[in-house]
C-alpha cells in the first residue's frame, strides 16, 4: 500500500507560520525528489517548491521564495515546508507528490508520480 499523508494544515492570521509535514509509507521517499503544490479555489494547481533525492537542490515559486523552506529527513521519511509570513494570497489545499528529480525546477503536476491528498491552508484576519 503507497500512502503520502499531509499534516501540519491549519487556519493562521496573516503574517503567521505553519510547518506542513509529508509522511510516506509504503515507498522510500529517498528514491524521489519530492514537490509541494497548491491549489486554492478557482485556480489551477501550482507548484510551491521541490527538494532533490539529496537535498543539495531545492526550488521554489517566485511567490513563496524567502518564505517558504523545503527540508526533508530521509531517515524519517518524511518532508517538510515550514512556511513563514504568510499571506492571504497562499490559502490553498497543499499537496506533497513525489518523482524522480526536480530537474531544475518544480515542473508540472503531471510529471509527479505518487500525491496525498492535500492539507488545507488558510490564512485569514
Amino acid at each position: 500500500q503507497v500512502q503520502f499523508v499531509e499534516s501540519g494544515g491549519g487556519s493562521v492570521q496573516p503574517g503567521g507560520s505553519l510547518r506542513l509535514s509529508c509522511a510516506a509509507s509504503g515507498f522510500t521517499l529517498n528514491y524521489h525528489a519530492i514537490g509541494w503544490f497548491r491549489q486554492a479555489p478557482g485556480k489551477e494547481r501550482e507548484g510551491v517548491s521541490c527538494i532533490s533525492r539529496s537535498a543539495v537542490s531545492t526550488y521554489y515559486a517566485d511567490s513563496v521564495k524567502g518564505r517558504f523552506t523545503i527540508s526533508r529527513d530521509n531517515a524519517k521519511n518524511t518532508v517538510y515546508l515550514q512556511m513563514n509570513s504568510l499571506k492571504s494570497e497562499d490559502t490553498a489545499v497543499y499537496y506533497c507528490a513525489a518523482k524522480s528529480a526536480c530537474l531544475g525546477y518544480i515542473d508540472s503536476p503531471w510529471s509527479y508520480d505518487y500525491w496525498g491528498q492535500g492539507t488545507q491552508v488558510t490564512v485569514s484576519s
